[in-house]
């Protein structure tokens, strides 16, 4: 791809459900449950109740067939070594947190019941069918999944916009990833910034690169966050970035993989409300003055006073002169102007001098 004409390219906004995602547009706000529910569908539909009254725009999940994702005997990253233990295999790890189809179903008609967009990371073909049938309105790809291209074309085939989450990839692995969507005539792509790490230190966080993406690619960039906390995601929104995604939980302490480096609600619901702050003190990025500023401006900017009695036809000299407050005389920046000039009538000491009361 040409990087002149990435340059040209207008900020283009993409469509998830109601809502435009890009500049100028409120952060479209994720909570990622991912597999957060430990396979229990009443735990997930607890989360989709918190997610919508922590003010979450969407709720997501993981949609996938273990056997189609890893082999029985795949090794657990170091992360999910210490949060599940070493001796379950990833295979049976992944079993356990598997919700089967009719429950997707499920907690889609929830989601959408309870008034909150339903998007779910597809890991196979048929989870893709599946999630199609449903009709998201979006697709997300996970990190992991951004060189498995026979993937990558089958979700495009859906015509559908694509999340596209970046973690563990080069730049140039994402630029081949995005022109193979691109291929398959899909356009609407919101790259999300991410460091697969859980939790990932704030120092890797590395948000510069959200306003980097932003001119290069020419698309909606989005943050995936796996740090603690909510302030780099807070300062994500600050940089541009027009999506966040956050893992959500109900209780930290909960067995599984995912649960120590989530937001617990009141935590979401924090970052939310900081979140939509930044946004309407970004502004526009032209520089004028409030309403407020004006009034204040004449209270605590100085004027052009006497600072002793000036008689009437007196030459006013820089020593008869002072600058104090209010702003409503003269500002000082005329003090050369007004040097020289005779008094039009007395003028007594800290009386405000204006060119009323001078002959020219």
């Amino acid at each position: 791809m040409e990087e002149a004409k990435r340059e040209d390219t207008k900020m283009k906004k993409v469509r998830i459900g109601k809502r435009l995602i890009g500049e100028g547009e409120p952060s479209f706000i994720i909570a990622e449950v991912g597999v957060n529910h430990n396979g229990n569908v009443n735990l997930a539909k607890k989360l989709i109740d918190a997610a919508k009254d922590a003010r979450a725009d969407a709720v997501k999940f993981q949609t996938f067939k273990t056997e189609k994702l890893v082999t029985r005997y795949a090794e657990k990253p170091m992360y999910q070594k210490e949060t599940t233990g070493a001796t379950l295999s990833q295979h049976d790890m992944l079993k356990k947190l598997e919700l089967k189809d009719e429950e997707i179903e499920e907690l889609c008609r929830y989601a959408k019941k309870k008034g909150i967009v339903f998007l779910s990371s597809a890991f196979d073909k048929e989870s893709v069918d599946l999630l199609d049938k449903l009709r998201v309105p979006a697709f997300k790809v996970a990190s992991g999944e951004i060189t498995n291209f026979p993937l990558l074309r089958y979700v495009a085939q859906k015509k559908k916009p694509i999340l596209l989450s970046t973690g563990m990839s080069t730049l140039g692995e994402i630029e081949e990833a995005f022109q193979t969507i691109r291929e398959k005539g899909v356009e609407d792509i919101v790259l999300l910034h991410c460091v697969t790490s859980y939790p990932a230190r704030a120092e890797e966080a590395n948000l510069r690169v959200i306003k980097v993406w932003k001119h290069s690619f020419g698309l909606p960039i989005g943050f995936s966050d796996h740090t603690l906390g909510i302030a780099t995601p807070i300062a994500a929104v600050a940089l541009g970035a027009v999506l966040i995604e956050k893992h959500f939980t109900l209780d930290k302490t909960l067995p599984g993989p995912d649960h120590r480096a989530s937001l617990e609600p009141q935590e979401f619901k924090e970052m939310v409300e900081a979140i939509r702050d930044v946004e309407k003190a970004l502004g526009d990025g032209v520089k004028t003055l409030t309403e407020e500023e004006e009034r204040i401006k004449r209270v605590v900017r100085r004027s052009l006073v006497a600072r002793v009695k000036i008689p009437k036809g007196a030459v006013i000299t820089e020593e008869m002169l002072d600058f104090k407050r209010p702003g409503t005389g003269l500002e000082p920046k005329y003090l050369d102007r007004v040097i020289g000039v005779r008094a039009k009538k007395d003028l007594k000491p800290d009386e405000l001098v204006t060119f009323d009361k001078l002959v020219w």
